[in-house]
């Protein structure tokens, strides 16, 4: 059984997060990626955060799954030139490099789509075309100034940013889809195109809910909000859905820092948890009934919640609840994502051997196609696949060690 992308040529030249999050899941559904590093330290990533001194960093082989790696100076001439027979023999050209990088080493988009006019050059950048496009953006940044870190947390407590990687990876994945778009649109037009994303783009398109309940206030305020007072802008509200269903994190036993469940009060489910938390008389109470009554004292419900909760594991208390069809959610920590043993089955988390780490853990791939299985294989060595894919381009043994003893590769 092939894979999904198979036969596609991708030449990776990200870094950090961002870019390389998004050329795994491009490996990962079969597109045989060749990641261009800089010769003798490659992606920084592989040197940052390091847990065991002298090998690649949990940080670069959580990103490069299914990758080769060449190694490339680009500022030689041979290096230039090897660079151009490469561009001339892949599909997709991705990188996340500052504005104009890739121009200074003397390929713009018009002397790349020459070399090769069915390539599809795709590239993260912080910020569109504009006043901030010279800025530079990492993750915490692009939640910053994209809506998320407004929104995010207490009413009286300081912006905070999210654990998730909404700036970097949550770029990366849109930047597959434009990347996908425009493979599909090639077999029609027979013409490669210019792909961009912009990490503030992709943090604002995830945060749209807060866009809308910014032009809501234009006429009141948000019931749904736990807030006492609303400004002229959406305020950060805590642990609040957000949505048309009220939801909260409740505390549970023994009162660990991530024993809670997170519990939404849809209509139908009012009746079974005023049942489960001892308190039956409240299903026909119209001060209670209706999630219109409710509304104002949502604070008040979800005590009455706790107070049962309190008493029980989060792993019983999503027992109970989902027994009688009320959504909710345990808070799990990393420790128990990592040791889940349901995410192990399904290949959400798989353990992976590496030549100098040994076995790691690291996210499966969360894109499931029946015809295009994806088994997760180790990062690259950096340089790997040098004589591998150099020989793919007509190099031989004596021409690739000139090239090593030169600092081309």
């Amino acid at each position: 059984m092939g894979k999904a992308l198979e036969g596609v040529r991708v030449l990776d030249m990200t870094h950090v997060q961002s870019g390389p999050s998004s050329t795994q899941l491009l490996a990962w559904l079969g597109a045989d990626v060749i990641k261009l590093e800089t010769p003798g330290r490659g992606d920084i990533t592989r040197g940052q955060l390091r847990d065991i001194p002298g090998e690649d960093s949990l940080y670069f082989t959580m990103l490069n799954s299914n990758k080769r790696s060449i190694t490339l100076n680009m500022k030689s001439e041979d290096g230039a030139k090897i660079f151009g027979q490469l561009v001339s023999d892949v599909d997709i050209l991705v990188e996340n490099f500052g504005p104009g990088v890739i121009d200074r080493f003397g390929f713009s988009w018009a002397r790349l789509s020459e070399l090769n006019p069915r390539l599809i050059y795709a590239s993260i950048k912080g910020f569109g075309p504009g006043r901030y496009a010279d800025f530079k953006a990492y993750e915490v940044i692009a939640q910053a100034m994209g809506g998320s870190m407004s929104t995010t947390g207490f009413e009286e407590g300081p912006p905070t940013a999210t654990g998730a990687q909404i700036g970097d990876s949550g770029t990366g994945i849109h930047l597959v889809a434009a990347i996908l778009a425009a493979l599909y649109q090639r077999t029609n037009s027979g013409r490669g195109q210019r792909v961009q994303v912009a990490m503030q783009d992709a943090v604002l398109n995830l945060c749209r809910v807060k866009l809308r309940d910014q032009q809501r206030l234009a006429h009141g305020p948000l019931g749904e909000y736990p807030n006492e007072s609303f400004g002229d802008e959406v305020p950060r509200s805590g642990n609040a859905s957000g949505g048309g269903q009220p939801g909260w994190a409740v505390r549970c036993a023994p009162g660990g820092p991530n024993d809670y469940i997170y519990v939404i009060i849809q209509p139908p489910g009012w009746r079974p948890i005023t049942e489960l938390i001892g308190k039956p008389e409240l299903a026909e109470d119209p001060q209670w009934a209706t999630p219109e009554a409710r509304l104002s004292k949502l604070d008040k419900v979800f005590a009455m919640v706790e107070d049962w909760t309190s008493n029980l594991t989060k792993w019983d208390v999503m027992e109970q609840l989902n027994a009688v069809n009320v959504p909710c959610g345990p808070i799990l920590s990393t420790k128990e994502l990592i040791e889940d043993e349901t995410l192990a089955e399904l290949g959400s988390v798989v353990e992976v051997e590496h030549p100098g780490r040994g076995a790691y853990k690291t996210v499966g791939c969360p894109l499931k196609l029946s015809d295009s299985p994806v088994e997760i294989t180790r990062s690259p060595l950096l340089g790997e696949h040098n004589a591998e894919v150099l020989g793919d381009l007509g190099y031989g043994p004596d021409q690739l060690e000139r090239l090593r003893a030169a600092g081309v590769i």
